[in-house]
């Protein structure tokens, strides 16, 4: 048999269908910082900056690329500073249409505009006191970025279709992946907020700039994925590990969570089934691999069980997941019960 990796449960992931302990709970130090896994000196270095800036309710700006977890760490700051018993409030510049950008942030009135049945809070309202974190704050439009300076500054603003005054009181965390001094030199991102913003820097490291987290992390996601299956998962193979080790993950810590989560479907003993040839070479685009191995590793099992998802020799049985587990893949894979498309 090749040698694997034993591992240890993570941040309290302890219960029915987790990973025993794998006796090497001295050899693998670990940080778990706001559910934040590693011990690279580059992870450590951005957690000292959160614990400097943290207290002080300044205005800090995260970048780093996408899938680096940056909503981690401005809830690490929230949860670290003064600010902790109230809100967190999050808005995701680009998963909003351009034009209700302005209304998710203000608020409106009703009336104020086609389709405005009722009042509605913005969001800046409703993290008053507490903590406001503006994602992807490079998608936003040049129209909306003035309003959005004066409100940053004067902490003050008016909901669509009111003259009245709102005053509040929001300490504001900015993140994005793009490079925003250079889309000021292309006049598409305005200085004046970006000084605005940029108050505390904090630059959140690519995987590949701590590979040493990996093994933590391959941990920590099978230690999860594996509880939420009720698998038994106890070891991951060297080789296998080396070669989560050393792929480039371009989309980081969300596409090796993914990875994980795949092999942990495929996986019916107690040591990891892990797919090494699609770690080889230049890493899958998008996340068509993923998706289209997992679809297919499921259609298998409806094909070998004639159709059926429960009981014994059904679908579900024959990957080791629960029924419920199944048919929620499904779903979101657009598998229907025939196996077809």
């Amino acid at each position: 048999m090749a040698a694997a990796v034993a591992f240890t449960d993570l941040g309290g992931l302890a219960g029915a269908g987790s990973p025993e302990l794998g006796g090497l709970e001295e050899e693998l130090l670990y940080l778990n910082f706001e559910n934040i896994v590693g011990k690279s000196a580059a992870l450590r270095k951005v957690l000292d900056q959160v614990a400097i800036v943290a207290p002080t309710g300044a205005t800090v700006l995260l970048c780093g690329e996408t899938g680096t977890g940056k909503e981690l760490f401005a809830r690490a700051i929230h949860n670290l500073s003064p600010r902790r018993q109230r809100t967190f409030v999050r808005l995701n510049c680009a998963a909003i249409p351009s034009g209700l950008v302005e209304s998710e942030l203000f608020g409106h009135e009703k009336g104020a505009f086609t389709g405005a049945l009722m009042q509605k809070r913005g969001r800046l309202e409703l993290a008053d006191r507490g903590t406001f974190f503006l994602d992807e704050i490079g998608d936003i439009s040049l129209e909306l970025q003035p309003k959005l300076l004066r409100a940053l500054q004067e902490h003050e603003f008016e909901r669509l279709g009111s003259a009245n005054t709102i005053r509040v009181d929001v300490r504001l965390i900015a993140a994005t992946h793009r490079d925003l001094q250079g889309m000021i030199r292309k006049n598409q991102f305005r200085e004046d907020l970006f000084y605005r913003l940029n108050v505390f820097p904090i630059e959140i490291p690519p995987l590949r700039d701590r590979r040493e987290d990996i093994p933590l992390l391959v941990h920590y996601f099978v230690s999860r994925h594996s509880c939420q299956m009720q698998k038994r998962i106890k070891s991951v193979p060297k080789q296998a590990m080396d070669g989560l080790v050393n792929a480039d993950w371009p989309g980081n810590i969300r596409q090796l969570e993914n990875f994980i989560e795949r092999c942990v479907i495929f996986t019916r003993g107690e040591e990891l089934n892990v797919p090494c040839a699609e770690l080889r070479g230049s890493a899958p685009s998008a996340g068509s691999t993923f998706e289209q191995a997992t679809r297919q590793v499921i259609i298998n099992a409806l094909k070998s069980s004639s159709g059926r998802i429960a009981g014994q020799g059904g679908a579900a049985e024959r990957l080791g997941l629960r029924r419920t587990t199944l048919q929620n893949k499904m779903r979101k894979l657009n598998i229907s019960r025939d196996y077809s498309a």
